[in-house]
């Protein structure tokens, strides 16, 4: 069956919608391209941002590497800070006193503790013993072994000032005594006894370090026969300056002469020793004649039957007369110090020149016997 025109006309327009489709397609092609091409502009962008910023970050890291804390070469006085209170809060006066003090105690500390390691290691081990020179030089020197030792515990010394006292067991062992001349003047014997005062030493003469000439204490009369009438125990003791044995005898008959109808139950004491700050008479005599003067005035007091003693600083007695050839003579040690490093025996102890006593004004030479002489 053949198709009419209109048919015919039909079929002719029929590739128009194709044509369409083709289009849409390509377009659609078109549309998806630019979506991809804009997709990948804006990753490229994020991606360029993200590498400048690790970019900067490790600029910034190398930066911090380079000031590193602990390698800087800044020192504090190039930082502003640390000067920064100077001038607005100055240091108070307290703060720098409190500062002193403690740089002070811890030198202080510092010394002692090296003076004590010194002392142990020169001592060794308590073969030797320290004296101090009139010049203030020090020496060490070896201990006898044959002479009696120093047996006193320093346990059993107990000072409650301006008194010394000493115990064994628990028991008081010791009596307090003073030593007195012209010097301390009027004396109420009466106080002394009442605050505790046991015995009284009593110059009772001296030589002179210059002139040589023996003169009698101006108030010895008067200070024994006080001190015997309060109830006090009484020793007198004599301040030589002999040169020779001739003269040490003189002294002793001088004494002797003056002791008649005096009541002394104490020691005779002969104090032979050097003047402070000053020259004299026995400045140049060797250890050998003036252990012999020493020996010629107590064995003429022990004769006549008073007990003869010796008097000196730990100097004097180690270093000035020799104690081997002395027999066996008491000793009174002088010296301040708060237990007595002497290394041999003795029976009475100077253990202060400075210090207070009721009924005598002034500084006092404070004693302790070991030994009650008034009940021999």
């Amino acid at each position: 069956m053949r198709l009419t025109d209109d048919f015919d006309d039909k079929n002719d327009k029929s590739g128009l919608p194709v044509l369409y489709t083709a289009v849409a397609v390509i377009g659609f092609i078109v549309l998806v391209f630019c979506i991809v091409l804009a997709t990948n502009q804006k990753g490229k962008s994020k991606g360029n941002q993200q590498l400048a910023s690790t970019q900067m970050q490790q600029t910034e890291a190398e930066m911090t590497d380079e000031f590193v804390i602990g390698e800087s070469t800044l020192t504090s006085d190039q930082l502003d800070f640390w000067n920064m209170y100077k001038d607005d809060e100055p240091v108070s006066d307290n703060t720098i006193a409190r500062n002193e003090l403690y740089e002070k105690n811890a030198q202080k500390l510092l010394e002692e503790e090296l003076k004590k390691e010194q002392e142990e290691d020169l001592s060794e081990g308590g073969t030797k013993t320290m004296v101090v020179r009139p010049d203030g030089t020090e020496q060490w020197i070896m201990i006898n072994s044959y002479l009696n030792k120093n047996t006193y515990q320093q346990a059993g010394f107990v000072y409650e000032e301006p008194v010394m006292k000493y115990f064994e067991n628990g028991d008081k062992a010791s009596y307090l005594g003073v030593d007195i001349d012209k010097e301390n003047g009027k004396i109420d014997f009466n106080k002394l006894k009442k605050d505790g005062v046991d015995f009284v030493m009593v110059r009772i003469g001296y030589r002179g370090y210059e002139s040589g000439r023996i003169a009698i204490d101006e108030e010895y009369f008067d200070n024994i026969q006080k001190a015997n009438e309060a109830g006090l125990a009484v020793g007198v003791y004599f301040e030589s300056q002999a040169i020779s044995v001739e003269e040490a005898l003189e002294e002793a008959e001088f004494v002797i002469s003056n002791l008649v109808e005096m009541r002394v139950t104490y020691p005779v004491v002969f104090d032979l020793g050097l003047v402070s700050n000053d020259t004299s008479r026995i400045d140049n005599l060797p250890k050998t004649q003036l252990t012999e003067i020493t020996n010629a005035f107590c064995e003429r007091i022990k004769e006549v039957g008073y007990t003869p003693m010796v008097y000196g600083n730990k100097y004097w007695l180690l270093r000035k007369i020799d104690l081997t050839m002395l027999g066996d003579y008491d000793i009174w040690l002088a010296q301040s110090k708060d237990t007595p490093d002497y290394p041999y025996e003795f029976a009475m102890w100077q253990y202060a020149s400075d210090g207070a006593v009721s009924g005598i004004s002034g500084d006092v030479r404070m004693n302790i016997s070991f030994i009650d002489y008034s009940q021999r």
